[in-house]
């Protein structure tokens, strides 16, 4: 059996979990999640934790194993405690807003750059170069702190742009006059 896939997934009291045919439903404090289980797999509640199975040993049936089981988990976890990204904004002038659903950001270019809020998710700023994205679906929150980080990645030189918090950038050594 897959190493993660054989784990059950323990269901806190705080969340509960329906699973009804091949859809799985969390919802606990932090939201409702729902999920469609991949192919060659199933799930079943068991003395309050999820097991998942799969169809055979084929090499994808394995896979979609794990998958499923990591899935089901993180919906667990996201649901009870959420998940956090925290971006980090640096060069002069370079700063962030939140209007309403909408994070405004000015990055130097001519423009400033609107980026919706899907919903679900909380974006919070703090003085003005600290970005905080949190939510229950891991996958939505780590997407936004990506797509926002796409619109000015860290530049080598100068270290100018929008990192995450925990990221190391290599610095290179600019040009040197003989």
């Amino acid at each position: 059996m897959s190493r993660i896939g054989k784990k059950p997934v323990p269901v806190p009291d705080a969340v509960k979990v329906a699973i009804d045919g091949r859809t799985v439903s969390v919802e606990g404090p932090k939201g409702k999640l729902q999920l469609d289980l991949p192919d060659h797999t199933e799930a079943s509640l068991e003395d309050g934790q999820v097991v998942v199975t799969r169809e055979n040993d084929e090499k994808r049936a394995k896979a979609m194993h794990g998958l499923a089981r990591s899935l089901i988990n993180n919906m667990v976890v996201g649901v009870e405690k959420g998940f956090v990204k925290k971006l980090e904004i640096n060069g002069v002038g370079f700063k962030a807003a939140v209007k309403g659903n909408v994070i405004n950001l000015n990055l130097g270019y001519s423009h400033e750059i609107n980026h919706e809020i899907p919903a679900g998710i909380t974006v919070t700023v703090e003085s003005n170069t600290n970005v905080t994205i949190e939510g229950a679906d891991k996958a939505v929150v780590g997407k936004v702190a990506a797509e926002v980080r796409s619109y000015y990645p860290v530049e080598p030189y100068k270290g100018k742009g929008v990192r995450y918090s925990d990221e190391h950038v290599v610095r290179k050594q600019g040009k040197q006059v003989t």
